[in-house]
């Protein structure tokens, strides 16, 4: 498991162009191309030919086409960094340090420790984070040149339909059957008497650390969030944003190192917060979550609840979407009547194993159009949260192939990134011409899209 983790670890950083594994490898470094004032060096092509091989396209038999397709990736990508310093572009000191830290706390959260991380690389956070940070910058100066050039594009409908015409139709994709469902959700009240236990509870273990015991062993004892206790409670570097609410605010409210806070709510149960650092909108800190049971009494009392709106709805008494806005426990979809959104594709369809819950898989398997189910039991798969939801079927779509009738949103989006691509070519083609390009002889026969080698056609 640890090896696979590595491996993925590895072509993270390996793709974000972070760390040179090959120059610790003696490899004689060079440049191998100049785009103004920009470089490409040996190390990146050599790299990111290493990270093709590495991924598992160890078939490669044309070794020189593709560093050749390599190269005119950086040359590209150079091209935009060129030009984003030219037009004065910048990205904020705190946007890079946001990104920087989410995309550290990731490889820590992969790899399963800080300590593991430094040791895999033999470097400290610090100095991974500084191999990691211009280039960061570079990568997020690229990306919003890119939008600066394609942010006045849009596409008509009529030009949504030209271009579907103009698609090869065995290029586009097969989808499997896909779902539209709606929901409504009822969560089950917690008994006042359960919160006082679990709140008692939480405080006797916070009173022991305040008397010394060891908050971390605490966290691998008693919390209920099993993915930090085994880290000894720790959540990583976060900032207000990646907290709920009432969890940030006592947590940014700690001010020194190894303060424990007072007993938070949130929607995930009860917290106790350790502060173990902090820096500037960013802290890192460990929790011991604890969550309060629902009893079977309040289990039942919302799935008769459920009974009686699925019954109004069966009797005509009100709409499945009139029921959803009125009853539904479940912010999200209440307002919309009830339609679950794919969290991946921002669409309402749902193929089977986009659908995280097993119950309303098995469920929308087997019901019809219009369907509405009986109330049953579910756990956010996120928070551990039990409620009870009744579902309908919108829609089954059989497979298909993309079309236009069954999935205008995603033809629209792939005819629109066509667009912005043609409009990246013909910028690619007129920034070419007034701009310095020297490419090393030994890629002067590489068949290229762009005229990097500016000869005359």
């Amino acid at each position: 498991m640890l090896k696979t983790i590595n491996k993925i670890l590895l072509l993270i950083l390996l793709s974000s162009g972070s760390l040179s594994l090959l120059a610790q490898d003696n490899v004689i470094d060079g440049v191998v191309a100049v785009v103004g004032d920009e470089i490409v060096l040996k190390s990146d092509i050599e790299n990111q030919y290493y990270q093709l091989k590495l991924s598992g396209q160890k078939d490669i038999k044309d070794t020189h086409k593709a560093k050749c397709t390599i190269l005119e990736d950086f040359l590209f990508q150079k091209l935009l960094l060129n030009r984003a310093k030219v037009d004065s572009l910048d990205v904020s000191e705190s946007e890079v340090e946001t990104n920087l830290n989410r995309r550290i706390d990731y490889f820590i959260q992969q790899i399963g420790s800080q300590q593991k991380l430094e040791d895999y690389f033999g470097k400290t956070i610090l100095e991974i984070k500084a191999d990691m940070k211009n280039l960061l910058r570079d990568q997020m100066l690229i990306e919003k040149e890119q939008n600066e050039i394609t942010k006045d594009v849009t596409i008509t409908p009529e030009e949504v339909k030209k271009c579907y015409k103009d698609l090869p139709k065995d290029s586009l994709p097969l989808f499997d059957t896909q779902y539209e469902y709606a929901q409504i959700v009822k969560k089950p009240e917690i008994d006042e008497r359960e919160k006082w236990r679990i709140r008692k509870k939480l405080e006797d273990i916070r009173q022991k650390i305040l008397n010394g015991g060891s908050f971390e062993a605490m966290a691998r004892l008693y919390s209920d969030d099993l993915a930090s206790a085994k880290n000894g409670g720790d959540l990583g570097w976060v900032g207000k944003n990646d907290l709920v609410p009432e969890f940030a605010q006592v947590a940014f409210a700690l001010k020194n190192k190894g303060d424990i806070s007072r007993i938070v709510e949130t929607k995930y149960g009860f917290h106790i917060i350790k502060l173990e650092d902090k820096d500037g909108n960013r802290i890192r800190v460990e929790h011991i979550l604890l969550k309060p049971e629902i009893s079977d009494k309040q289990l039942m009392i919302a799935k008769t609840f459920l009974d009686s709106v699925r019954n109004l709805i069966l009797k005509d008494s009100l709409s499945f979407e009139q029921a959803a806005e009125k009853f539904s426990s479940d912010k999200t979809t209440k307002y919309n009547g009830g339609v679950a959104i794919n969290s991946k594709t921002g669409s309402s369809r749902f193929t089977l194993n986009e659908v995280a819950d097993k119950t309303t898989r098995d469920l929308l398997q087997k019901m019809k159009q219009g369907d509405i189910s009986s109330p049953f039991l579910t756990i956010d798969p996120q928070t551990g949260e039990k409620s009870l939801k009744i579902i309908m079927l919108v829609k089954k779509i059989p497979p298909h192939r993309a079309n236009l009738k069954d999935d205008y949103k995603f033809i629209h989006d792939l005819c629109l990134n066509h667009k912005k691509q043609k409009t990246l070519d013909n910028w690619v083609k007129k920034e070419l011409e007034h701009t310095y390009i020297r490419i090393d002889d030994k890629y002067k026969d590489c068949n290229f899209n762009y005229n990097w080698l500016k000869e005359k056609k």
